[in-house]
């Protein structure tokens, strides 16, 4: 991911000793890692960046953005854009 993209966060575990979650991005679903976050929790939003969450976001403002990244169509792109070497895909 190039822009950092707010994400719900719909699971939380553990990974090889790291803290890790499922978030969705609007229906789309990907593993991320939660190290930098230890407050977020299910059902938070965060700020995604290549892979990594770097912040807890109020609802509101991550729909907003989320509304908007869909509105300018760069929400797939940008999701889409791990299967060339972000984050891996959580199916």
């Amino acid at each position: 991911m190039c822009l950092g993209i707010p994400g719900k966060v719909i699971e939380v575990f553990e990974s090889n000793g790291v803290r890790m979650g499922r978030v969705d991005f609007s229906g789309i679903q990907k593993e991320i890692c939660l190290a930098y976050v230890p407050e977020v929790e299910i059902g938070d939003y965060t700020i995604v960046h290549v892979g990594f969450a770097i912040t807890r976001l109020d609802e509101e403002s991550a729909l907003e953005t989320l509304a908007l990244f869909q509105q300018l169509d760069v929400l797939n792109e940008e999701l889409n854009a791990d299967s060339h070497g972000g984050a891996p895909v959580a199916g």
